[in-house]
């Protein structure tokens, strides 16, 4: 993502990402489950780095695995690029969580853009006042060994229903987690932009009285209106 692409995609809201998705034909990519747990929303734009769960299986959650060097979640927490979100599969399992305050820390301390799972999150008042960006299902108690195997990690996905690629572009904000496959991002950016500009432009015309029918979605008089209305300068009354 290059860094115009990554001005205008911080510019757009949520919304108009998945309009400009559906316009391409692309319906599923917002995230059902993972939330902003931040007060305020603390927003998010980076590329997915992946990690999965799978069930619980005695052998795979054995003390001599959850303490290993190559296990999955360790790994995953050290090897995350700075700027990347940590995505992480929790089966929608809202009442087992997927990180605690701890790995957290660690995640803040290596400057990684933020957390996205649709699992828990335990220590829950400690991971928020860390005042790293975390999008999860809520608080849990129970740590991912209650009920989760980890799996792997930077392979495809699923959050929140949603599937996930490495490489993917997350941006979160207050209406949620949005996913943007990454050859899409650059014309998402682009033409995301110029919606809002005419949106703006469409909702002063409202203010002052305009019929939404008449504006919105554009009519080729309110795109005739836009044209006059951008040449003297995006005014706003």
């Amino acid at each position: 993502m290059d860094s115009e692409t990554r001005a205008n995609l911080d510019t757009i809201s949520n919304a108009t990402v998945s309009m400009q998705l559906l316009k391409r034909g692309i319906r599923a990519v917002s995230m059902a489950g993972p939330k902003p747990l931040n007060t305020p929303v603390k927003r998010i734009l980076g590329a997915a780095y992946t990690l999965r769960y799978v069930p619980m299986r005695e052998d795979l959650s054995a003390p001599e695995v959850l303490g290993g060097k190559d296990y999955p979640p360790r790994v995953a927490i050290e090897q995350v690029p700075p700027g990347a979100v940590l995505v992480i599969d929790g089966r929608g399992r809202a009442d087992i969580a997927a990180v605690g305050d701890i790995l957290i820390e660690r995640l803040k301390f290596r400057a990684v853009g933020g957390l996205v799972s649709d699992g828990g999150l335990r220590d829950f008042e400690e991971c928020l006042a860390a005042d790293f960006p975390v999008y999860a299902a809520g608080p849990a108690s129970p740590a991912s060994v209650h009920g989760h195997s980890a799996a792997d990690l930077q392979t495809p996905i699923q959050c929140g229903g949603v599937a996930v690629m490495p490489g993917d572009i997350i941006k979160g904000d207050a209406d949620g987690v949005m996913v943007i496959p990454q050859a899409l991002a650059e014309t998402v950016g682009r033409d995301g932009v110029e919606q809002e500009r005419y949106e703006q432009f469409a909702k002063l015309q409202v203010s002052k009285g305009a019929r939404v029918p008449d504006v919105y979605p554009a009519t080729d008089q309110s795109k005739a209106d836009y044209a006059a209305w951008l040449a003297a300068g995006e005014p706003e009354a």
